[in-house]
């Protein structure tokens, strides 16, 4: 009996990544806005991105105690992800302008899309990877049936066996960040469901 790879199937895998820029207290976040809604365009058309959450904490807003900018992406291939970083494709400007962050990654797991077409919000979950996924892959599947959701995605990280859970929403709410802007050329070819 042959085996077929996914990748022989043609299938998508999917990739996290997050940096987190923590700012000064007194730091005027209309910089971030305005540097968002002027270079935000650029990865709308990126390619291998599914999508780019431009995100955006206040301090004493929705519970924030800092001020930070945290673009949350999920990557259709890891080249694309490659190009951005490294690739002349972009993060150049975030170094220039802030330093090099760390830049965290997590393998997918599984992706849904929900019925809100604008996410304004987004929430983000690290946890300890649990012994089983059944009921973390379940508990996506269910937050996309919310009219509220506009996609939940969760992913995980083998160096420190944790796991993420992204949810990106159609209201602000206490602990969610703001989303200033989605880019997502690649959308549509995210895998939906578990990934194995």
């Amino acid at each position: 009996m042959t085996h077929v790879t996914w990748q022989e199937k043609g299938l998508s895998a999917m990739y996290a990544m997050q940096y987190e820029l923590t700012l000064p207290a007194d730091y005027d976040t209309g910089v971030i806005r305005r540097r968002v809604a002027t270079r935000a365009k650029f990865t709308d058309d990126f390619p291998g991105l599914g999508l780019k959450a431009y995100l955006i904490r206040e301090r004493g807003v929705a519970g924030s105690t800092v001020n930070q900018y945290a673009p949350f992406y999920l990557w259709r291939d890891v080249a694309g992800m490659g190009r951005f970083l490294v690739g002349g494709g972009g993060f150049q400007g975030i170094v220039d302008d802030f330093g090099r962050p760390p830049v965290r990654h997590w393998t997918g797991i599984a992706f849904e899309r929900g019925a809100a077409a604008t996410p304004l919000a987004a929430s983000k979950e690290i946890t300890r990877l649990p012994a089983g996924l059944d009921e973390s892959i379940a508990e996506i599947g269910e937050l996309a049936r919310r009219e509220d959701v506009h996609s939940a995605a969760l992913a995980f990280d083998p160096t420190a066996w944790q796991l993420v859970r992204l949810v990106l929403w159609s209201e602000p709410g206490p602990g969610r960040c703001e989303v200033l802007h989605l880019s997502h050329p690649e959308l549509d070819e995210l895998p939906r469901g578990r990934h194995w």
